[in-house]
């Protein structure tokens, strides 16, 4: 499938020059990866860094980030050296590179020196195009000497929020970076991420000295994500309702806080019929990169993972990521919701949510050893994803918003297709207030519900809270409801947990207000959402039955391929092009040049198998 034609970017006049230069881009795209058209800022920000220009690029994740580089380091005279932060990101990118008949290397900590040597000889000698290094390498005296003695095309820096003390994957080899301006100011750069929030954003421009560099601030809009928050009940069963009733079969990634949660998790749902692998920073290097592997390169592998799996993933089939425990801002959902559906497929962003989570996250901010400027800045953030999880609105809307892009409700989230009800939940919360207050403000959320519930016990009895005038007077809700009441409490900034004091709930300074009657407060209802109905899954899903035969004759095809070369399946031609030359049934090259993502190097690569595979198929 082509990419569509858009025509130039808004508010950019191209010179003579650059309208040359924009030419040889667009035969470049259309020649190596085989597609007719750039995709919105694409072919202005090509332009731009080609002629000499830094750049900062903002771009959602499957928004084509790694063209914007990759032409301008083909377009310009000498090799581009590009920053990135994973040795499995460098593989992946490597090994597409090269399928395309483009030159390209990595050098990292995974290569003997002999083959490390023999890369860096072919970087002085300018016989490569890409040069994939990490920044830690990069910033090396041996490999400066050596970007010295080489020709260089241009400085691309991936993952750049890595340099922000304020995002979500702070990587302190990152700040050296500085260092590629103040040693060769004439050679451009160009810095790269899908998610910055104007903080982030201004902090990637002032560690990397890019105040002269023109930002591109692309949608961070990705359509083809369904995002879905449910109130947790029983997360593992939830889970797996949701993966049997949606995702069976498919590739996705599960994010546990805890390695042990990964363990278990991934256990029990292997014990459950999915093709589950654990994946953290506690396992052994061997186990860890051996199941990164297996993820990459099989079909429809689920990983569960802490949040050390996930940057440098690029597989474009993951059709599901699922939170089992709340991140700690949106940047963080953003960037790991992002790995699901880069092909542009749909996909869902799915989490289980409840007070547990607020009270887990709030904790580990008070009790971190960080400044207080840190804690108030991750307690914003964290407030701001709260926000999105109790928001009955349209959840797209509030994501797109805490980027500063304004958005209309999508119809593809789940408060658009079953809106949830708000109720005037003033009395409840007084009710709630009132029960914190009068138990002493020292105990937790479970037995402060047991007394307003009016259910007796050791423990209520032991402290004679049968005997307070709450006792009994929320017995019209039952415990689910009164949970999703504290936790919206605890949300909105009206409780607050004491982690000094074994998670006691106390009243905040707003909740007076509400005592008094001088405020009123709106939740969400808590209920119980009705399972959603299988969805047709991937691109094969619109294929008849025919083109269907094909398409898995070219994915077997492709697996073998794939095995031989020891590289990943979606490195050799994504399922989108398999499923466009399905429908098509090419009967000639001519034919199946014309498809997109079949460039020159894969017509003559793989051209005459595919064309005689569609014959015997047809």
């Amino acid at each position: 499938m082509r990419f569509p034609a858009r025509a130039g970017y808004p508010g950019v006049a191209m010179s003579a020059g650059d309208s040359a230069l924009a030419a040889r881009a667009r035969e470049t795209l259309a020649r190596v990866f085989g597609h007719d058209a750039f995709r919105g800022p694409q072919e202005v920000i090509v332009v731009h860094v080609a002629a000499g220009g830094d750049a900062l690029v903002l771009m959602p994740t499957g928004g084509g980030k790694s063209l914007c580089y990759q032409i301008p380091a083909l377009l310009r005279e000498g090799c581009a050296v590009v920053v990135s932060p994973l040795i499995a990101l460098m593989a992946d990118q490597v090994a597409a590179l090269t399928q395309l008949g483009v030159r390209a290397a990595s050098l990292n900590s995974s290569l003997d020196a002999r083959e490390a040597a023999r890369i860096e000889r072919a970087f002085a000698a300018g016989e490569l195009d890409l040069l994939y290094v990490a920044p830690e390498r990069l910033l090396t005296p041996r490999c400066l000497d050596l970007v010295g003695r080489a020709g260089v095309a241009l400085f691309a820096i991936d993952e750049a929020h890595c340099v922000s003390q304020w995002g979500h994957d702070f990587r302190p080899e990152y700040l050296g970076l500085s260092v590629l301006h103040e040693r060769w100011p004439a050679v451009p750069r160009i810095a790269l991420t899908a998610t910055a929030d104007p903080l982030t954003r201004q902090e990637i421009v002032e560690r990397l000295a890019l105040h002269e560099a023109r930002v591109f601030v692309s949608s961070f809009d990705r359509p083809n994500i369904r995002y879905t928050i449910v109130d947790k009940d029983d997360e593992r069963a939830q889970l797996l309702a949701f993966i049997r009733e949606s995702h069976a079969g498919d590739a996705g990634i599960v994010y546990c806080l805890s390695r042990r949660k990964v363990d278990e998790t991934a256990a029990w749902l292997a014990t459950k019929g999915v093709d589950a692998i654990p994946y953290h920073a506690g396992m052994e290097a061997s186990e860890r990169a051996a199941n990164q592997m297996r993820f990459q390169r099989d079909d429809g592998v689920v990983v569960v993972a802490t949040i050390a799996f996930g940057m440098g993933i690029d597989k474009p089939d993951v059709r599901f990521v699922a939170h089992l425990d709340l991140p700690k801002s949106i940047e963080g959902y953003y960037q790991e919701t992002g790995r699901a559906g880069r092909d542009g497929l749909p996909a869902d962003a799915w989490m289980a949510y409840g007070l547990a989570d607020v009270v887990q996250q709030r904790r580990l901010i008070e009790q971190s050893e960080a400044s207080d400027e840190f804690k108030r800045v991750s307690s914003a953030k964290l407030d701001a994803l709260l926000g999105l999880a109790e928001t009955a609105g349209c959840r797209r809307v509030r994501l797109l918003d805490y980027f500063g892009e304004a958005s209309g409700p999508c119809g593809n989230c789940d408060n658009c297709l079953a809106p949830p009800e708000t109720w005037d939940a003033t009395d409840a919360a007084r009710k709630a207030l009132s029960a914190i207050y009068r138990t002493g403000q020292r105990f937790g959320a479970s037995h402060v519900i047991d007394v307003l519930r009016g259910k007796g016990g050791d423990k209520v009895g032991r402290w004679e809270h049968d005997r307070l005038s709450v006792f009994g007077v929320g017995a019209d809700l039952d415990e689910a409801a009164w949970r999703g009441v504290f936790r919206q409490l605890v949300a909105q900034g009206l409780v607050r947990v004491d982690h000094e004091a074994h998670g006691a709930l106390k009243l905040a300074e707003t909740s007076r207000a509400v005592l008094r009657g001088d405020a009123t407060v709106a939740m969400r209802r808590t209920v119980a959402r009705a399972p959603r109905s299988p969805k047709l899954r991937g691109e094969a899903a619109s294929l008849d039955t025919g083109a269907r035969t094909l398409f898995d004759a070219l994915k077997a095809w492709r697996l073998e391929q794939a095995k031989v070369q020891g590289v990943p399946a979606y490195v050799i031609l994504h399922d989108r092009t398999l499923a466009a030359i399905a429908q098509a049934r090419p009967a000639s090259l001519a034919e199946l040049a014309r498809i997109g993502g079949i460039g020159a190097a894969k017509l003559d690569r793989y051209g005459a198998a595919i064309v005689a595979l569609a014959g015997e198929r047809g």
